[in-house]
């Protein structure tokens, strides 16, 4: 498959400035004015429209001048330029994640090193012995059950055991929580608590509460406010994403402080990451959605290639225990073949707010899981389309773990763009289990999704999936996953179309593809060099590969500490 099919139509894609051919033009030098940098002794895969690989590479004023031989890039070289010796390594265009929420981490029990049911109590019961009688205690987010020896949730029960007083809420993912029984009691939940529309209060096997809370049941919480979001956390967060090889982000659903922090931050030259947000204002009718907007100030598209407006954030189902399926889910709750999953926005509703959406302009992004959720993004895209087209407009499906054969026509009729992660590489035991193998396997679709020729940009959900964005190259090619083996190997994709779709085609999702995306003169210098062939080297490697470098217009924004001199795993 060629790079140009993953892009889509040749009328609406922009033709790519074709790598400059300096080998044979002994005049060069004297027209070009003297690179900032030049990048030698490369392997260089420039992710154009022919995956063009080079040796060298020449920067000037933020943006690649040429690309070539070292001999021909080495004459573009000035008294002021730096020369930054590759040793072999390999350079690709700086990676993007389509869909990341943040870099995890936070104040709340830590319990991404945890790796059976054990520790995840362990960990709790510290933190429950150095609290205060009464004090409530939270987990972060940035863990699953599939990273555990036993593949489940801590229930009520685990959680009594090491806090029988002071309540505890255990936070999964984005969609969920699991609380003690000190914690059900404070907030009054029992089992005559109705089922909250959009929610699920979940019982075991029993019929009794076991503690877990989905989707919008976990208003019936109200955990203590989390630290307000500095700038110094941001800045933090963004060297974690550089140092793992990240250029450009897209924030799926962010309050507007946020992007006044991130305004801020650009303002004080303190950005060293390229960022796309995408608004969520939690707006249910289209009168509070218009006047939300209207608060806000805020229009489509507003900033520029540091920082800018991608669009609006909705959602209508849940995650990995509450995406909303056609058929029932397997038996994990034994609810007797009933749960279908959580449906959090309703079609007329959520049909009415996109259609306000569209006719103010503004291009909407939403989550949708399961395969009767894209029922309903259909729908509603549908109708938003009668009244204005959205072709073009690259309006998207955030996720689209499950997608049926009579969707894709749908899809591809409006244009769509998917916003594709890895999240089967976490959670694979636990999807298994929710929806049988069979379902499981087809999750995340990207084989089909490519073939059917949409534009599938890639990303990881961070923190609900970590955000390394080489476990995303090493999972589309692979399928397999950390503990639940290979799945759906029907769906791997080829390394040129990872490669593309953790670069250009998050570009081309952000309407950027004229401006970064690869490594072309007159692009931005974003870059990342890693030490072995990407495109060679054994899968596993993928999974295991550091990043020696990390460039965002034309700056080091990360070395590692050996980055000079080590050396490349492909063979010479």
């Amino acid at each position: 498959m060629s790079g140009r099919r993953l892009l889509g139509d040749p009328e609406r894609v922009a033709l790519h400035v074709v790598v400059a051919s300096i080998l044979a033009t002994a005049s060069l030098g004297t027209q070009t004015p003297p690179a900032d940098t030049i990048l030698v002794n490369g392997h260089i895969v420039t992710v154009d429209a022919r995956f063009s690989v080079a040796q060298a590479i020449a920067i000037a004023g933020g943006r690649f001048a040429a690309v070539g031989s070292n001999d021909a890039i080495r004459k573009l070289a000035g008294p002021q330029t730096t020369t930054i010796d590759l040793h072999g390594q390999t350079v690709i265009p700086g990676l993007a994640d389509g869909h990341l929420h943040d870099a995890g981490g936070g104040p709340g029990v830590d319990l991404s090193r945890a790796r059976s049911v054990a520790d995840v109590l362990a960990a709790i019961g510290t933190r429950v012995k150095a609290s205060r009688a009464g004090e409530i205690v939270v987990t972060n987010s940035d863990w699953h059950e599939a990273q555990l020896k036993e593949h489940r949730l801590p229930y009520r029960r685990d959680l009594d055991a090491v806090s029988p007083d002071n309540p505890v809420v255990v936070v999964r993912g984005g969609h969920e929580y699991i609380l003690n029984s000190a914690a059900l009691a404070k907030w009054r939940i029992t089992k005559e608590t109705p089922q909250p529309p959009g929610g699920r209060i979940t019982r075991d096997a029993g019929g009794e509460l076991n503690g877990e809370l989905i989707d919008r049941a976990k208003a019936l919480v109200q955990l203590p406010p989390a630290p307000p979001l500095t700038i110094d956390a941001l800045i933090e967060q963004h060297k974690k994403l550089n140092a793992a090889g990240l250029t450009s982000i897209r924030y799926p659903g962010a309050p507007v402080e946020q992007y006044r922090l991130l305004q801020q931050m650009e303002r004080q030259g303190l950005l060293t990451i390229r960022v796309n947000q995408l608004l969520r204002f939690g707006a249910d009718t289209a009168d509070s959605m218009r006047a939300a907007i209207a608060a806000s100030g805020l229009k489509p598209d507003d900033g520029d290639e540091w920082l800018r407006i991608g669009g609006m954030k909705l959602g209508v189902d849940g995650g990995f225990e509450g995406g909303w399926m056609r058929k029932a889910y397997a038996e994990p709750w034994g609810e007797g073949g009933a749960f279908h999953g959580v449906n959090t926005m309703k079609q007329a509703a959520y049909t009415d707010v996109v259609k306000a959406l569209n006719r103010l302009g503004w291009r909407v992004a939403t989550h949708a899981v399961g395969d009767a959720a894209i029922d309903e993004v259909l729908a509603a895209y549908e109708a938003a389309n009668r009244e204005q087209s959205i072709r073009g407009k690259r309006w998207t499906i955030e996720h689209g773990f499950i997608v049926e054969p009579d969707q894709l026509p749908r899809m591809k009729a409006l244009d769509l763009v998917v916003s594709a992660q890895d999240h089967l590489y976490l959670a694979g035991p636990s999807l298994v289990n929710y929806w049988g193998a069979a379902r499981a396997a087809r999750v995340t679709p990207m084989r089909t999704y490519l073939d059917k020729g949409f534009v599938v940009a890639g990303g990881t959900d961070s923190p609900v999936v970590p955000y390394p964005p080489l476990w995303v190259i090493y999972h589309f090619v692979s399928r397999d996953t950390i503990s639940g083996g290979v799945l759906g190997a029907d769906q791997k994709i080829t390394r040129h179309e990872a490669l593309q779709v953790e670069t250009i085609n998050n570009a081309f999702l952000t309407f950027e593809e004229r401006i970064k995306g690869s490594i072309e003169p007159g692009k931005l210098a974003d870059l990342v060099v890693v030490p072995d062939d990407i495109l060679t080297c054994p899968d596993k490697q993928l999974e295991r590969m550091g990043v020696a470098m990390t460039m965002v217009g034309g700056k080091i924004v990360f070395a590692a500490a050996d980055a000079a001199v080590r050396k490349p795993l492909r063979a010479q």
